[in-house]
């Protein structure tokens, strides 16, 4: 049944395919009669037995090597329409329709079919042709071209004058044709007819040239043959349509080596000519069939031969002798002529594995494969995983024996540079593609052949396992055979070493030294060897396509993924630490990795710290150390146990007390520095930091009990990400494993989200299961093997899907059954309910799903959404247009490349530029973001209280003083993102979380939610909103919170409340307070004095009343707070958060008279509660009214917008440009 319906929905888009590409041949037929009519009227005037010299195109005749070229013109013997327009297999875009010109034989000699002189005629006599025409008022323009990329047969191209719409670019292409000029026997395959070909002064046989000639004497038979063929059988024709548009997809087939329109029209006429296919298949049956001949059928070694069209066969030696000149053998119906005579061996092998590919879609993909059979792009850089291109332009070493002899000189140049890498390469290489497309419309015969070096050849390279490629020792002949082992060392040279290996082997080898993070270059440093040696080419002659993405990892000179063992080991160490440690009530049982960094798919895996060890060794400090050190999140589970409580809230206290436990077995037993939080345990081990979390089994089915709970309250949520975290992770550590190449694209698409401001729109885990996508579901293609093409697949991936209407399913184990497609398939449509209706109803715009999250609601459960969909395709698709560019052309500076992850700042309607200079890793900034456009609507100057770098000064502290200067996870960006978020609902922020200056600021235009009327005041003066974002951003990066201390002062402030620092310390501060809602103390307003002991969090803050306050507990002339209401609860899972939300409220809501600081007040409020409450209310309203806001903007801030605009070039000041109008 699911075949039958991906059968039907094939067969329906092939019909509406088939019905878009063909040409409307009732209008077409008159366009292309007048343009033929108008042609031949022309020429027509041309008039005869004036002679016709070399003088015409002196060049071309002198490049071919031709003599005797004069001829007396003569008219041509007619016409014939021919090619797809004739057979009506025209698809488009294609408007050409071919026109055969019918040379006179006036016009030749006998034995002009010798060195070059009929390709010399031919050309001039088209030259006369083309004065004329150019002289006719019917005639917008002609160009010229060539046959199949074969320089010396040019053809011409005429764009008539009358066009019409619905055939944008129609042209007539006049193609000489020479039927009966010479005896078909002087041409037989075993002939030499360019007396320069020759082997030690022995003339050689010259097939192709003779070919060459053939072709054009067999062009109108073959023309009559096809057109016989097709006659009357409409689904042959729409077979060929669909033929053509998948070759045409396909640049490495669709080339002059290989295939075209008339040999795949061909191969359809041998099929249906030996029954092969019948008029009972529809064209789609058709296609298939002919994609299982080319690909598996054995016909191909024998050869093709069509039915002849007289009394003449092919003998038995023809035919050998056929297969012994030519890789490929399509035999025309006259029997004399090889139709495939340019198809290379090399041509052929692509050809029957593209046939291979697309026999696998129709089988395995969605709808038959037809999204990726017709519709999708496979060029040379999607297609080929290392690509070259050479620069031979005035490369006399091209042409040195001549332009033209048998074959072409840049045809035998191609067959010298694939014989060399297949050499060089070996088992390297899966399949090697040579192209040289060095004729284009801009060319001019007169120009002759020498101007034919200018386009680059390419070279495309698919790699046959990254372990076969890394391979750094290639082992060749024993010593012992001497003749193999001397051709060796002739092909090596100097590279070549003798050497013996472990086995006790004496043999030659060559060895490629390289660092581990750039053995992909291995191949490179191969490659540029082989040319340099052989071919004599210089570095600047050889682009290879394969590192120039690597800047954007690179940190401090190199990949710091080379530093991945020192963190492995480390892991190692701590995993073995915690399931040793005893005296826990529960047992460590599983230790599991979930940072990326863990599974080598982080953008910057972080740096071993000198500081975060178990001992300091004071030798390794550096000058410029870090402050800053990134938390690795590690999960832990304990035993199994029956007396963990039932409550979700109360198992992750518990949680928290099994984390305290274990982070002082640690620091008493194993002397491992670690530093406590509510949810976890911050561990030094080695130079890195380990955040524990630990996964309850129980708490997962805890979430599914709990319905209707707020979200944010909903702590038991946490158990379950955390185990699709786990599950998330093991795959890719799976598919890592699989894939060596994986994890460096994974790392560059990661790059470029980030860099164009999206880290907001995919979480890392999706662009996993992006790349994942990329590699377990690589057809039409194979799996990608480099950097570069994954990394444009991935590009393509995002830009071509279709986001909308299909689910995309990863599946990382191939475990997915039919129930398990449908599942998804069912979930996706529930999500896309209400599409139709309102498309701002989709929660998010793409669907991933996996094993473990079959709903999508992992990643993308919210994000992207259609605005930042549409957004990430845009920019997915310029930046994969712009990569395929770079690899096909000829520009290589880096500037370039750079533009990939450069991102565009003027498409957001404000911008906040950060302080480069106080970002958490400064070295992770990929460019320094500019404006040149907008008005600077606030700036501000940084805060001294954070440095990504400790001072010289704090490098003399003693190591304890340095380990309460690392700040573990602290990322400045995340906290003003989320005080912007939670303050400014109408705006939405775009940023780079890996290491970006820059937050782009869009105006939120399809919120459907009613704003309050406040809200509504600040998106109607945006200014004005602006502005106010840059005061809240410079109240929230006053702080510095060096690890636990900083870090809850931090999320104090981002919860908004008002926090004055005494003398720039981090210890001792003032907060504003505001009595509890629905109390007596409600509308007044605290001032409070907090400090922090050295042993926070292990000890409680010290928290007094500065503004006078009526309560049992609070001493009324100092302020002091009894301090048992925070000491008798207070752990380190709180923080100063708790003291404001929670003891506070609860320390004016609850009083307890019976252990008073204010002896009065508790008697009083023992005695006359009602007296006690007024007296209360009347010191909140001495004492505790509310001011006015007296917090000004600074100096800074009060400039007027020109001054601002003015001094906008200020690098050192934090500014927001927007383009709106003020």
């Amino acid at each position: 049944m699911e075949a039958d319906t991906k059968t039907d929905s094939r067969t329906l888009k092939v019909n509406d395919l088939l019905k878009d590409v063909r040409l409307d041949y009732d209008s077409l037929r008159k366009l292309v009669d007048d343009a033929v009519s108008s042609i031949e009227k022309s020429i027509d005037g041309i008039p005869e037995d004036f002679k016709v010299t070399s003088e015409l195109a002196p060049n071309f005749v002198k490049d071919i090597g031709a003599d005797k070229v004069e001829f007396s013109f003569k008219k041509p013997n007619g016409f014939n329409l021919c090619g797809s327009y004739s057979i009506r297999s025209m698809a488009k875009p294609d408007t050409s329709v071919d026109l055969l010109v019918h040379l006179p034989k006036e016009c030749f000699y006998e034995k002009d079919y010798m060195n070059h002189r009929y390709h010399a005629k031919r050309c001039l006599y088209l030259c006369v042709i083309k004065k004329h025409l150019l002289s006719s008022s019917s005639i917008e323009k002609v160009v010229w071209s060539t046959l199949q990329n074969e320089a010396r047969k040019p053809v011409l191209v005429v764009f008539p004058a009358k066009k019409l719409d619905q055939f944008p670019g129609f042209s007539i292409r006049l193609i000489p044709s020479a039927t009966s000029l010479f005896s078909v026997a002087k041409l037989s395959m075993g002939r030499n007819n360019v007396r320069s070909v020759t082997a030690d002064g022995v003339p050689e046989p010259t097939p192709t040239y003779n070919s060459s000639i053939l072709e054009d004497m067999f062009l109108e038979e073959n023309s009559e043959f096809l057109n016989k063929t097709f006659s009357e059988w409409k689904e042959l024709s729409d077979a060929l349509i669909l033929l053509k548009i998948w070759a045409r997809q396909r640049s490495s087939i669709y080339v002059y080596d290989c295939l075209n329109g008339f040999l795949i029209s061909v191969i359809l006429s041998y099929l249906a000519t030996h029954a092969k296919i019948n008029k009972a298949l529809n064209a789609l049956d058709i296609f298939r069939v002919t994609l299982d001949f080319i690909a598996t059928s054995k016909l191909w070694e024998r050869g093709l031969y069509l039915p002849p069209q007289s009394e003449i066969r092919v003998s038995k030696e023809e035919k050998m002798q056929f297969r012994e000149l030519f890789p490929v053998v399509i035999c025309d119906s006259s029997t004399f002529v090889n139709l495939a005579f340019r198809m290379t061996s090399v041509g052929f092998q692509e050809l029957q594995d593209e046939a291979s590919l697309m026999l696998k879609c129709m089988e395995k993909l969605r709808d038959g494969g037809f999204e990726e059979i017709f519709m999708t792009k496979i060029d040379y850089p999607v297609k080929y995983d290392h690509c070259i291109r050479l620069q031979l332009k005035g490369k006399t070493a091209v042409s040195m024996s001549g332009f033209c002899l048998d074959k072409e000189c840049w045809r035998l140049y191609e067959q010298k540079v694939q014989s060399l890498l297949l050499e060089g390469l070996g088992d390297r290489a899966k399949s090697i593609r040579v192209v040289w497309r060095n004729t284009n419309q801009d060319w001019h015969v007169e120009s002759g052949l020498s101007v034919l070096d200018r386009e680059p050849l390419f070279i495309g390279i698919s790699v046959s396992s990254t372990e076969k490629a890394y391979r750094t020792v290639d082992i060749g002949p024993d010593a012992e055979n001497k003749i193999e082992a001397l051709r060796f060392r002739k092909f090596w040279g100097e590279k070549s070493d003798l050497r013996r290996f472990k086995d006790g082997r004496i043999a030659e080898s060559t060895v490629w030294e390289t660092q581990q993070w750039t053995k992909h270059l291995i191949m490179k440093q191969i490659v540029e060897y082989i040319l340099k040696r052989h071919l004599s080419l210089s570095s600047d002659d050889i682009v290879q396509l394969v590192d120039q993405l690597d800047f954007s990892l690179d940190y401090g000179g190199k990949d710091p993924i080379s530093l991945s063992g020192n963190l492995l080991q480390a892991y190692e160490v701590l995993s073995k630490c915690l399931r040793e440690i005893e005296g826990i009530p529960l047992k460590v049982s599983s230790v599991q990795p979930l940072d990326s960094a863990l599974r080598f798919t982080s953008v910057f895996p972080p740096e071993p710290h000198p500081v975060a060890c178990e001992k300091i060794d004071s030798r390794r400090l550096q000058k410029l150390m870090p402050s800053c050190i990134p938390a690795m999140e590690v999960m832990i589970q304990l035993e199994g146990s029956g007396n963990w409580p039932m409550d979700d809230l109360a198992v992750e206290k518990t949680k928290s007390a099994f984390l305290l436990k274990i982070a002082e077995s640690l620091q008493n037993v194993k002397g491992i520095p670690c530093t406590a939080t509510e949810d976890n345990v911050d561990v030094f081990m080695g130079g890195y930091a380990f955040r524990l979390r630990i996964l309850h089994e129980r708490g997962l089915s805890l979430v599914k009990r709990e319905i209707g709970v707020d979200p944010v309250k909903h702590v038991s949520s946490i158990d379950k990400m955390l185990f699709i975290r786990s599950q998330h992770a093991s795959m890719i550590n799976g598919l890592q494993g699989r894939f060596p190449i994986y994890a460096p694209v994974a790392r560059l698409a990661k790059r470029w989200v980030s860099a164009h401001l999206f880290s907001g729109c995919l979480a890392e885990e999706a662009i996993e299961l992006l790349v994942a996508h990329v590699f377990l579901t690589p057809l039409p293609l194979g799996v990608p093997c480099s950097r570069i093409n994954g990394f444009l697949r991935f590009l393509r991936l995002l830009a071509d899907y279709d986001w909308m209407f299909y689910p995309l399913i990863v599946d990382i184990n191939n475990d997915f059954g039919r129930n398990d497609e449908k599942e998804i398939t069912d979930n996706f449509m529930s999500s896309r309910k209400g599409y139709e209706e309102d498309r701002q109803n989709i929660s998010s715009a793409m669907f991933l799903a996996a094993p473990y999250d079959k709903a999508s609601e992992a990643w993308t459960a919210t994000s992207p959404n259609l605005l930042e969909q549409k957004r990430l395709v845009a920019y997915a698709r310029s930046s994969a247009n712009v990569l395929s560019k770079l690899v096909l052309q000829e520009h290589n500076d880096s500037v370039r490349w750079e533009c990939l992850f450069r991102t565009p700042l003027h498409n957001y309607d404000a911008v906040i530029l950060l302080h480069r200079d106080k970002l958490p890793y400064p070295r992770r900034l990929l460019f320094p973001s500019e404006l040149n456009q907008g008005k600077h609507v606030a700036r501000g100057k940084a805060s001294r209280l954070f440095n990504p770098f400790m001072s010289p000064g704090d490098l003399k502290r003693s190591h304890e003083e340095l380990k309460n200067k690392l700040m573990v996870d602290f990322e400045p960006t995340k906290c003003l993102l989320s005080g912007l978020q939670a303050k400014f609902g109408t705006l939405k922020p775009w940023y780079d979380h890996i290491g970006g200056d820059a937050i782009g600021l869009t105006w939120n235009k399809h919120n459907s939610k009613k704003r309050e009327r406040d809200e509504e005041e600040e998106e109607s003066n945006p200014m004005e909103m602006l502005k106010a974002v840059a005061k809240k951003k410079k109240r929230e990066t006053m702080s510095s919170p060096s690890k636990r201390r900083e870090m809850d002062l931090m999320k104090l402030m981002m919860s908004d409340y008002k926090v004055e620092m005494i003398n720039d310390g981090m210890q001792e501060f003032f907060v504003e307070f505001n009595g509890p809602k629905d109390s007596i103390y409600e509308g007044g307003v605290w001032k409070i004095r907090v400090e922090l002991p050295d042993a926070y969090p292990y000890k409680s803050p010290s928290v007094g009343f500065i503004t006078k306050i009526y309560h049992p507990n609070v001493d009324e002339m100092s302020g002091s707070v009894c301090l048992d209401v925070i000491n008798q609860t207070w752990s380190p899972m709180f923080d100063l958060v708790n003291v404001f939300e929670t003891f506070l409220p609860q320390l004016l809501l609850y009083p307890n008279p019976s252990d008073p600081l204010n002896g009065e007040a508790a008697a009083l409020m023992m005695r006359d509660r009602p007296t006690y409450e007024q007296r209360v209310k009347e010191y909140c309203e001495k004492y505790a009214k509310p001011r006015a806001d007296t917090e000004e903007m600074s100096s800074d801030d009060e400039m007027s917008e020109d001054e601002y605009a003015s001094d906008g070039d200020d690098e050192d000041d934090v500014a927001i440009a927007g383009k709106l109008d003020p």
